[in-house]
């Protein structure tokens, strides 16, 4: 369930467009007026205001909030202005560059999606980058770390909920015999069943586990591999057992302790606003006794506050 709130009447992306551009005009930018737009419209809308943008001054209005916009806000609102496969493709290119290389997202945007949508995003990414996301990951990433990534966005899954139980079983004891009943580490099986079966079959696979072994999957993923191998195998997993759940603990973790790490934090709002949201705000009330509304308050400020908090929707 998404949180992000329009208006009930919806607005022109005409008006829209030139509301924004009286923002820009004169001394200094009305920051407030832009958060005030853009943070209540959905993506169809902001794909509409950008085209009215150009089309009227014969401007891209993305330039242009990069011209008036800085820091933290200019991140987070020109993220927020691409549709969920653009904005995928966006992040997956800016954590690849040589420069600002960031596997930690990376593994994040690919492993927490659906195969449908890493799909898309694959299109996407070429069709804007003109370079292919297997080449740029190949490029950056190594190890059973990129066999997992590759898997993933090469083998299309099945998303339905039904599950072979005798399968989930044969692989609960693949993966038992792969990883805690060996000296060592088979990883090319770890590799196959989590980037080839469902999320519903993961889940399967998880209960046979536990029921078989007596362990955790989870507890085994953490004894068995590391680093970011560990973290694409157990994103696979949460996500397969509750999406709001994995993102109510990034977003706990990206405020944890001294100081913010805006970049997780701008980009699981950013991200989930239209599509689960409200989930990951319960899902983090529940786990922190904290709303993440009230997190986001004392971890912020200013108009890069105003925008995050325009996007959680009320405090619940």
């Amino acid at each position: 369930m998404a949180t992000l709130t329009v208006p009930p009447v919806p607005v022109s992306p005409r008006d829209d467009a030139i509301q924004l551009y009286k923002a820009f005009k004169g001394f200094g930018c009305d920051t407030a007026a832009v958060i005030g737009i853009l943070a209540h419209r959905d993506a169809t809308q902001r794909s509409y205001i950008q085209h009215e943008y150009r089309t009227m001054y014969s401007d891209d209005l993305l330039k242009r909030l990069s011209s008036e916009l800085s820091g933290k806000l200019e991140t987070a609102v020109l993220l927020w202005m691409h549709d969920p496969a653009g904005r995928d493709a966006v992040l997956l290119k800016e954590a690849l560059t040589p420069d600002f290389i960031n596997l930690d997202a990376v593994t994040d945007v690919i492993c927490s999606r659906t195969s449908a949508q890493v799909q898309h995003l694959k299109q996407i990414y070429y069709s804007t980058f003109s370079s292919y996301l297997e080449h740029d990951i190949e490029q950056q990433a190594t190890g059973d770390h990129q066999k997992i990534l590759l898997a993933c966005i090469n083998k299309p899954r099945y998303e339905g909920m039904e599950v072979d139980r005798d399968m989930a079983a044969k692989d609960a004891k693949a993966l038992y015999k792969a990883g805690e009943k060996k000296l060592g580490t088979d990883e090319k099986v770890f590799v196959q069943i989590f980037s080839e079966r469902s999320r519903a079959h993961l889940v399967a696979i998880n209960t046979c586990y536990h029921d078989m072994y007596g362990g955790s999957l989870k507890k085994a993923i953490k004894s068995e591999t590391s680093g970011l191998f560990e973290r694409a195998l157990l994103t696979i997993l949460r996500c397969a057992e509750n999406p709001a759940k994995y993102f109510a603990k990034e977003l706990y973790k990206s405020m944890k302790g001294l100081g913010t790490n805006d970049t997780t934090l701008i980009r699981v709002i950013v991200t989930r606003t239209e599509i689960d949201m409200q989930y990951i705000k319960t899902e983090y009330q529940k786990k922190y006794n904290k709303s993440l509304n009230d997190a986001v308050h004392s971890e912020t400020s200013g108009h890069y506050r105003t925008f995050l908090l325009s996007l959680l929707g009320p405090n619940q």
